[in-house]
């Protein structure tokens, strides 16, 4: 069996240079790749474009890469909780293509699975389906959107062991999965990194076949992106 291991983040991002696409899985805060991301932060890679669902918080996540103005563009469906962000957008720092949450699921997936492109009715009559390909389809109006292409993919899950295969847990799971094997090399840090034949295969979300380099990271703060909670009587 192929043993993907490697020692550290700093080992697993290895190769990742200027001017690359990268993306990087979660939702929110929830189920990002926090170790990953502070070592590019070390590395002073710079001019990314980052592919994720949203763009963390000032001080945490991806937030941490704009501060460094390390980021040249991204491709988000959410970013509203990071005033950095709106900052460089509105000076015209930073590049921003933004792209309805499904939508940028199935770029991932399409990626994923090899699919180079798909027809969607999400965004049509709007910026988002500016020059782009327009067919109808049973009387309904769909756009052509093209699968990502990314250099490296970067993901974080619950389990995983040698071989690559992972174990993905809760709202983690959303563009997590889809993002894994959706880029030329894909890395997995985990909470937790078993021995082959460990993992129940019954509960395996995404074969060890998408997976290049795997490592069990540190330290994870999980922070909390919105804390809502019932005011006390």
């Amino acid at each position: 069996m192929i043993d993907k291991r490697v020692n550290n983040a700093k080992e697993a991002i290895a190769g990742i240079t200027d001017g690359m696409t990268v993306m990087l899985g979660g939702f929110g805060l929830c189920g990002i790749p926090e170790n990953c991301i502070s070592a590019l932060v070390d590395s002073d890679v710079k001019n990314l474009t980052c592919i994720s669902n949203n763009a963390g918080v000032d001080d945490f996540g991806l937030g941490l890469l704009l501060q460094k103005r390390q980021i040249k563009k991204m491709i988000s469906s959410y970013v509203g909780e990071n005033a950095e962000f709106e900052r460089q957008m509105l000076s015209g720092e930073l590049e921003v293509e933004l792209t309805p949450q499904g939508t940028l699921a199935e770029k991932c997936r399409a990626a994923q699975a090899g699919i180079p492109a798909f027809y969607t009715p999400a965004g049509y009559g709007t910026e988002v389906a500016e020059g782009k390909e327009v067919k109808e389809f049973n009387g309904k109006m769909h756009i052509l959107e093209h699968a990502f292409q990314a250099d490296y993919s970067i993901v974080k899950a619950w389990k995983g062991d040698h071989a690559g295969n992972l174990i993905f847990k809760g709202t983690a799971r959303n563009m997590n999965a889809p993002m894994t094997g959706a880029a030329k090399i894909t890395i997995a840090e985990v909470e937790e990194l078993v021995e082959p034949g460990e993992l129940d295969p019954n509960e395996i979300h995404i074969p060890g076949i998408m997976v290049q380099r795997i490592f069990q990271g540190e330290k994870f703060e999980k922070r909390i992106e919105q804390r809502t909670v019932r005011k006390r009587n």
